[in-house]
């Protein structure tokens, strides 16, 4: 009696191994790793289940968010494992999460902003261990470690898509206020089209400038803008050139609160309340020059998942800037957001660099 009771239960713990087995293999894939679909590689088939890491210092603002969706979007989609973090401009913060990575079980770390001697050392000190990575509008000298792949906005093309509207507009003749910081990659390349222009157009002057970089930078702006407004009344100040969204939005405010709305903005970056913004009735703002935050996460994504592969990846990318205008989002018969602004620029957040045939199937695969 004793054993036949046995034997039941054997057999009845048998089964559920098996049924637990087979649940585990539903859609052709591993518990604990990628769907093995048709031209997957070999180097990734052997992996398991990928982790990666978006590690971004600057934060607080819309188009850091984007950023960091748009990575976790496309690699949660290649049935990656993808965790973010941004240090909101607190360097210590940034260091202690890079630190912290070379320690961790992850196979690939994103980088954002970079743009210190220290940061540098950390990621060297994560490609020691093996971990692969890709860092967008980091410091050259990430370029010099072995295997990394540095990205950036055209910033040059950003800046010169920027400063042609407003020469343009202007005729070549405009007292303004530059808006910038140094400091960083992405600016210093940013200021050095400015020189350009500015040394190409002598009727262009720049009265003054500011810039500071913290996780309150609109408001500081707003402020600091609102004071020289006082210094240069109207007929004194044509137009502001914005170097960055966040000083942008902090220009705008300024400018709408002093009822200076005839001193223009030309600014670099986009976001959905920039669009507002720029959108509203009478507003200042008259164009930015931008890439899509959310394809840049993206792209940066597909980089690290090439190298994962074993793939050839560059050693820098510059990702297309487009110019979005005032009078082309005023054409629409809807207030434009993100999503929509693909309708009104041709091309807007859809690229194909670097997506591969196996990371189509593995997108496939991971909607099942």
């Amino acid at each position: 009696m004793k054993s036949s009771k046995l034997y039941s239960l054997v057999v009845l713990l048998l089964a559920a191994v098996l049924v637990v087995t087979a649940c585990g293999n539903n859609g052709g894939s591993s518990s604990a790793g990628l769907p093995q679909v048709k031209n997957l590689p070999a180097a990734l088939a052997e992996k398991g289940e990928i982790k990666i890491k978006v590690i971004r210092k600057i934060g607080g603002d819309d188009h850091t968010a984007q950023f960091l969706a748009g990575a976790k979007q496309e690699g949660e989609s290649l049935g990656f494992k993808v965790d973010t973090f941004s240090a909101n401009g607190d360097t210590l913060k940034f260091h202690e999460a890079l630190e912290q990575a070379a320690n961790e079980n992850i196979d690939a770390v994103i980088v954002s902003h970079g743009d210190d001697a220290r940061a540098v050392e950390l990621v060297q000190a994560i490609r020691d261990k093996g971990i692969e990575v890709v860092t967008f509008d980091s410091v050259d000298e990430m370029q010099e470690i072995d295997g990394v792949t540095v990205t950036s906005q055209n910033d040059h093309s950003l800046a010169r898509l920027a400063l042609d509207h407003l020469v343009q507009e202007t005729g070549g003749e405009a007292n303004i206020l530059y808006l910038w910081v140094d400091g960083f990659p992405a600016m210093v390349r940013r200021n050095q089209v400015y020189q350009e222009v500015l040394a190409a157009n002598p009727g262009i002057v720049e009265l003054d400038r500011y810039g500071v970089a913290n996780d309150n930078t609109s408001v500081d702006t707003q402020d600091a803008v609102a004071a020289l407004l006082s210094k240069y009344p109207k007929g004194e100040l044509d137009a502001i050139f914005a170097t960055w969204d966040a000083f942008a939005i902090g220009a705008y405010r300024a400018l709408v609160e002093a009822g200076r709305t005839e001193v223009k903005i030309y600014g670099i970056d986009v976001s959905n309340p920039d669009l507002e913004a720029i959108q509203a009735e009478n507003s200042p703002w008259v164009s930015t020059a931008a890439v899509d935050p959310k394809l840049i996460g993206a792209v940066n994504v597909r980089l690290a998942a090439k190298k994962l592969a074993g793939e050839d990846t560059p050693d820098s990318y510059n990702l297309d800037a487009s110019l979005i205008k005032q009078e082309s989002l005023k054409s629409a018969a809807e207030a434009v957001k993100m999503d929509e602004l693909s309708a009104i620029i041709p091309g807007w957040g859809t690229s194909e660099a670097f997506i591969e045939d196996w990371m189509k199937e593995l997108k496939e695969a991971t909607k099942k």
